[in-house]
Parts: C-alpha cells; structure tokens; sequence
C-alpha cells in the first residue's frame, strides 16, 4: 500500500511546502499515516515527479529506502518549484521486489502514475489482463509488482488516445473484475489535470487557495477545507474545478443514430398528390 499526493496550480511552489511543511504531510505519512486503512509504515520506497516550466516531460526523484533515511531529499524540495507535483511513499505487498524501480512515479511522456492498493491474487488473478498487451509493453514493465502491470494498462489505453478518466475508469472495471477485492486507487496527471479513482482505499482534494487543487490520500492538515471522494469513483482536478463521476455505472452506450429529418422516397411508395 502506499500515500500518494498530486496537484496542479497556476503559480510554481517548493515541493517541500506542500509535502515536508504540512504537520501531517506526505513526509510524516511515511512513518505516521493517519487514514491508511492497510499497512502501518511506508518505508519501502518513495518518489517524486515534476514539471519544469517550459518542459513537458517531468523529472523524476525514486529512492528505494524511506524518504526520511534520504539526507538529500530535503534539500531537494526546498529549493525545486513547480506548478505540478505527484509524489508517493510505499509500503510494498511484496517486501524488497525491485527496489527503486517499484517506487512511484511511473512516468512515460508527459505522464506521471501512482497506484495505491494491492491487486488480489496477484499475479495469476491477472494473467489475461496480461496477455492482452503488446508484447514489446510487457516486456518494458518497470518492476515486477501488481503496480507496474497496473501502469502498462494505464498506458495502452493512453497511447491508443482514450482520455484520462476514461482510461482510469477501464483499467479499474477490468482489475476489479478479474482480480474482485483489489484496492485500486490510482493517480495520474499530465502536468495539467490530475485523475484519480477511489476503490478501496481514502481519496481527499483540496480547492485553493487560489488556482490550486491538491489530490491525497489524506489531508496534510485539519484545515477545513478538504473534502472526501466516495469510494468507488473517479476523480478528475484542475485549476479550474474539480468533478467526480461514479464507478459502479456502466460506460454509456453510444447514443443512437438520429432519425434522418428528410427520409427517402422508396419505389414502392406512391407520390402524393397536391389538392387541386
């Protein structure tokens, strides 16, 4: 399991007020998360990703160990800025399986993902779902852990142009369906929007102040601006607003075609007649 944080703004911020300052930001959560509902410690690796101005392609920061083992990691986030942020600390389901490469982010283009949960009956529960990717994705996955898999489906769907939620809210349905009693809480952002489901696990964001949106696992704070995301939803935040769309209803079918205004005359109909 893990804590996760993302957000987005119109103005850059140092990474460390909003992941270090907090009283119970994403730094304390590695040792002492107050909402987790699996797992205690968070000790198994973390990472940071961000977006420099001008540059679309986010960098990234992944240790291994805990973030507060790091020397250098505070440093690094009192003087790096940036107007979009995610960052995870972790608590692997399966201890020591690939150390750094496991830690979140995953990052591909302009993306940035994060999972927070656990796939059930890994990883048999999942071998369809598996199969199903090109072999070439398959063979680049990161780690060798339910996240990693989790990330590759993400990322077919968004390379094939299935838009963010859309790509969230499928890779949830399928997980979920063959692999029931997952946690499968993830989060994604391009720099620009972050998307996110809640299934399992807790989802709070934050609105302001100013052009700012935060999305967490938990609050960093007990402002009372935050607000909790029911379970079994998706998420989607920008500087401009926040809207949340439920899980548990199917896809929409596509509407049906329109009723043609001016149908054609067949052979078979007679003309009509104008009055005389």
């Amino acid at each position: 399991m893990c804590r996760h944080i993302a957000w987005v703004g119109d103005e850059a911020g140092p990474l460390g007020e909003l992941l270090v300052a907090p009283p119970h930001g994403l730094y304390r959560q590695s040792w002492a998360p107050r909402r987790q509902r699996y797992g205690t410690v968070n000790a198994d690796g973390f990472g940071v990703g961000w977006y420099a101005p001008g540059d679309p392609v986010p960098a990234r920061y992944r240790r291994a160990g805990p973030v507060w083992a790091d020397p250098s990691f505070a440093d690094l986030a009192r003087v790096v800025r940036s107007r979009a942020v995610l960052a995870a600390v972790r608590d692997a389901t399966l201890p020591g399986a690939d150390g750094e490469a496991a830690a979140a982010p995953f990052a591909s283009g302009p993306w940035l993902f994060s999972h927070n949960g656990a796939v059930a009956g890994w990883p048999g529960a999942v071998a369809a779902l598996a199969a199903g990717l090109p072999p070439a994705e398959l063979l680049s996955l990161e780690a060798r852990n339910d996240s990693a898999l989790v990330w590759a489906l993400v990322l077919h769907r968004l390379r094939r142009g299935d838009p963010p939620s859309g790509t969230l809210a499928g890779v949830v349905r399928d997980v979920a369906a063959a692999a029931p009693g997952s946690r499968l809480n993830l989060l994604l952002t391009d720099g620009g929007t972050v998307t996110a489901t809640a299934w399992g696990d807790t989802l709070w964001y934050l609105a302001g102040p100013g052009r700012r949106v935060v999305v967490a696992s938990e609050p960093y704070d007990d402002g009372p601006g935050w607000c909790e995301v029911p379970d079994r939803t998706v998420l989607t935040a920008t500087a401009d607003g926040v809207t949340v769309a439920s899980l548990d209803a199917p896809p929409a079918p596509p509407p049906a075609p329109s009723p043609d205004p001016h149908p054609r005359r067949t052979s078979a109909e007679p003309l009509e007649e104008s009055p005389a």
